[in-house]
Parts: structure tokens; C-alpha cells; sequence
């Protein structure tokens, strides 16, 4: 199966889960194009369909509730109950039980398609030596929230170099323009029961962002509290893509707050699910690492840390999952994790050219600017 057809079979069946938003699946498709990392981000479904084929019997390796859409944009910042910064993976839409090795590959992966985009092709096995050294590492000490206070110091200097200009972040949510209809009341009743105080009026719109979940309803909520700006937005939920990739033989359940619960994971209190929605705060001090800002000697150190956080969401599987993670990961070939990680890369590139040459804009398409 050639991607456009794998696209178009993907999204028809997400239509039977869901309503789209027909203008920005277009969007979707036009930000296929732009490199080959903002491909592989909005291409999860095609990713697993290749994984089950391409990657022999590491697909069957050891399970575990994994992240899945797994990738270097994944990682960000919140503030937990105590008002600390935390640091950690902060998107499980796509959570599914996948062999353990499909999220060290996948983050691998989208390592050296995001730092290629300014220094050219970093060797795949200087990568993911760290990101399975944390890994390793993360899973024999029992995991550890990375609290950026006391300690990790690196990386809570990382990120605050990171952090968004409050003024220009506030400026770009308020140019949203307002929702013209009514939201879903599932989707009002779970934005109300996350404000900062009872009774707070706020004015909603509709909100594009992201790469792979473009299409599926989300809304920005923005309001006045205390005499200052806060947002929350709602996204909605559904079924893995894996289950697409499964043919549907799998489990069709939502497991994001599954995986939420059980990881080594210091909460963020601001996000919540109701239902088939997920309500999160947005703040300019929840933000991402630009990879291709690290310093090369960070870099290391940064990768090392995706890898131990990958452990403290696996590590919420138990321990019998655990154990066989470890079993399996001793009996390895030394190279296991490059080689699975060169193969999804290509046959991704592949598919990227393929989209290239097929991928015609509808004429009537306007330019959005990405929000």
C-alpha cells in the first residue's frame, strides 16, 4: 500500500470514530511536504502499519503500555501541584500495549530527522547510544520524575532558555479569531471544570496546531483571571492508530489516562480527561527543547534523559513486563536498536518522496498561517 492510499484509508476510518475538520486534514496534508521530520510527525498511522511489516521480530518483543506516537517534539514542560517546573513526555494520544522497543526506535528516529534540518545527518548509532543507555539506566533504578528544582540543573538551564516570550505567546492565542457556533456541551462542561475558579467566563475558538492530530476538534478557551491573561485548550480523543494498523484487531479503548496514571510521572494538575476529551493548561512556561538549539555537549546529556523518561512511562506496565523488558533487552544483538532505527528511517524517507510526487493543494485552498 503507497501512502496516499494508506492516508486516505486512515482517515476514512478515523471518520467513523470521529467528526473531521475537512480544512484541516488539507492543512495536513500540505505540511507533509515541508521536510521530512514534519512528515514522519503527522504520519503515526503509516508508521505502525510499517513497523508491523518492516522490523521482523522486534514488533513482537516484550510489551508494554507505550507512548507510541513517540517523538523529539513529545517532550515539554509543566507545573506540577508545588508550582516546580517538570519535565517530561506530554502527549499520549496514541498510547497503545506495543513491544517496548517502539518507542526507543521511533525516538531514535525522529532524533536525526530533526537535527538534519540544520546539521545534515547525524549517524544513527551516535543517537541512540544515549536514548538506550537512559533507557536501560531509567528502567534498573525504577524511574525518576525529572522536577526541575534541586536537581537537574542542566536542564532546567535549557529549558528556561527555551521559554516563550510571554507578550508574543499571548498575542498569537488571541488572534484566534472567536468560535462563530456553540461547543459541544461534553467539551464546555470539561473546559469549565478545569478553570482556576468557579464562574469565569471565557471566550473559545477554534484552535489548529499540532502534526498528527490535525483534523480532529480542538478548541482554545482564553480568559481573565486576576488580571491576567490563562488559557486552556480541549482536544478530542479516540482510538489508537495502531488499531488501524491492527486492522482492527485490537483493543479499541483510549488509553491515555491509563498511562497517565501509571507512570513514574510527577501530575501536572491542570490536565484532565473527561470522557473522550483531554483539557490541558497552556502557559508560556509549558514549552518544548528546541533539539537544534542544544549545544553539542548538551545534547548528550539530553538525549540520555529522553531515554530514562521513556523508562518512567514503561516502568507504569508492572514488573512482570518490566522483567521481560530487561530479559529481552540482555539477549539483543549490540546494534539492534541502529539497525531497526536505519530501516524505519528509510523506508519513511521512501514514503516522504512518494507523498512528494503525489500530493497536489486543492485549488480552492487558502494559506492558513500555523498556529
Amino acid at each position: 500500500m503507497k501512502i496516499k492510499k494508506a492516508t486516505l484509508s486512515y482517515e476514512e476510518w478515523l471518520a467513523k470514530r470521529l467528526p473531521l475538520i475537512e480544512s484541516d486534514l488539507q492543512y495536513k496534508h500540505e505540511r507533509m511536504t515541508a521536510n521530512l521530520f514534519e512528515f514522519m510527525r503527522a504520519t503515526f498511522y503509516r508508521w505502525m502499519q510499517l513497523w508491523f511489516i518492516e522490523v521482523g521480530d522486534l514488533a513482537a518483543a516484550p510489551e508494554v503500555l507505550a507512548v507510541g506516537d513517540l517523538h523529539t517534539d513529545n517532550f515539554g514542560t509543566w507545573r506540577d501541584i508545588e508550582a516546580r517546573l517538570v519535565w517530561g513526555i506530554n502527549d499520549f494520544d496514541e498510547a497503545y500495549p506495543l513491544a517496548y522497543a517502539a518507542d526507543l526506535v521511533r525516538l531514535t528516529v525522529s532524533t536525526q530527522m530533526a537535527l538534519a534540518q540544520d546539521y545534515g545527518a547525524v549517524p544513527m548509532k551516535e543517537l541512540s547510544k544515549p536514548i538506550l543507555t537512559g533507557y536501560r539506566e531509567g528502567l534498573a533504578t525504577g524511574g525518576r520524575p525529572f522536577v526541575l528544582a534541586e536537581d537537574n540543573v542542566w536542564l532546567r538551564d535549557l529549558v528556561e532558555e527555551n521559554l516563550k516570550d510571554p507578550e508574543k505567546f499571548w498575542e498569537k492565542l488571541e488572534g484566534h479569531a472567536p468560535h462563530s457556533e456553540p461547543l459541544p456541551e461534553e467539551t464546555r462542561l470539561a473546559i469549565r471544570e478545569s478553570l482556576p475558579a468557579r464562574g469565569l467566563r471565557f471566550q473559545t475558538s477554534h484552535r489548529r496546531a499540532g502534526l498528527g492530530s490535525l483534523g480532529r476538534r480542538r478548541y482554545l478557551a482564553l480568559m481573565n483571571f486576576c488580571r491576567a491573561r490563562a488559557a486552556r485548550e480541549a482536544k478530542e480523543l479516540t482510538a489508537s492508530a495502531c488499531l488501524w494498523a491492527l486492522d482492527d484487531k485490537g483493543s479499541g479503548a483510549i488509553h491515555y489516562p491509563t498511562i497517565l496514571t501509571r507512570a513514574v510521572r510527577c501530575p501536572d494538575p491542570f490536565l484532565r480527561l473527561y470522557n473522550s476529551w483531554v483539557v490541558r493548561r497552556l502557559s508560556p512556561d509549558y514549552n518544548r527543547i528546541d533539539l537544534v538549539e542544544v549545544e553539542e555537549g548538551d545534547l548528550p546529556r539530553l538525549l540520555y534523559a529522553m531515554g530514562v523518561e521513556t523508562a518512567n512511562i514503561h516502568l507504569g506496565s508492572g514488573a512482570d513486563a518490566i522483567k521481560a523488558v530487561h530479559k529481552d533487552l540482555k539477549k539483543r544483538e549490540k546494534n539492534w536498536l541502529v539497525e531497526a532505527a536505519e530501516t524505519m528511517h528509510d523506508k519513511t524517507k521512501a514514503d516522504w518522496y512518494d507523498w512528494l510526487e503525489a500530493y497536489s493543494p486543492p485549488e480552492d485552498q487558502p494559506t492558513v498561517e500555523y498556529q
